[in-house]
């Protein structure tokens, strides 16, 4: 029962932290189109950095466009895997970054995910002019820094036997 009452409170934070990220993604976005649809760049840092409208009806780098579909199938199952984690994770400090990670991760997700229901394209806003960076949105750098992160967790700190407390099954001891 204790590990119930444990799980759900984790639940409940995890679900505030996605709200919380996900209110941000999206204010941003409602300032994008407020602020930039239609109207000239807004140049931040001369030569690096600007803030420039554009509807992304596809995926990263406008890859797949028209493609709503499929992101709809590629999202809810990613949801559902991330769900799974935050419920499998055992509530030890040595798991938290995993568990931190998965809400950045799931908050990226449905933030673009509502875009393409609502609008039927993704916000994109934020151009890194230096490189002639695509542009992206806040969600995407919550996947991007997130992915990135479960990479670096996965190939670092966590070892054979975490990937069955985090994925699988695990002892009833550990929380």
């Amino acid at each position: 029962m204790e590990n119930k009452k444990k799980n759900l409170i984790y639940m409940g934070v995890a679900m505030l932290g996605i709200a919380l990220l996900l209110g941000l993604d999206q204010w941003t976005k409602h300032l994008a189109v407020v602020h930039l649809k239609n109207r000239p760049n807004i140049v931040l840092i001369d030569g690096v950095l600007e803030l420039e409208y554009l509807e992304n009806r596809g995926a990263a780098f406008g890859i797949l466009q028209n493609q709503q579909w499929l992101f709809a199938i590629l999202t809810i199952l990613f949801l559902g895997i991330s769900f799974y984690v935050f419920w499998k994770v055992p509530k030890i400090p040595r798991y938290m970054p995993i568990f931190g990670v998965f809400i950045v991760l799931a908050s990226g997700a449905i933030g673009n995910f509502i875009d393409r229901l609502a609008r039927k394209y993704v916000v994109d806003f934020i151009y890194f002019s230096l490189i002639d960076f695509p542009i992206f949105n806040v969600a995407d750098i919550y996947l991007t820094l997130s992915a990135a992160m479960i990479f670096i967790l996965m190939l670092v700190v966590y070892k054979d036997e975490d990937y069955d407390k985090i994925f699988g099954k695990r002892s009833k001891d550990e929380g």
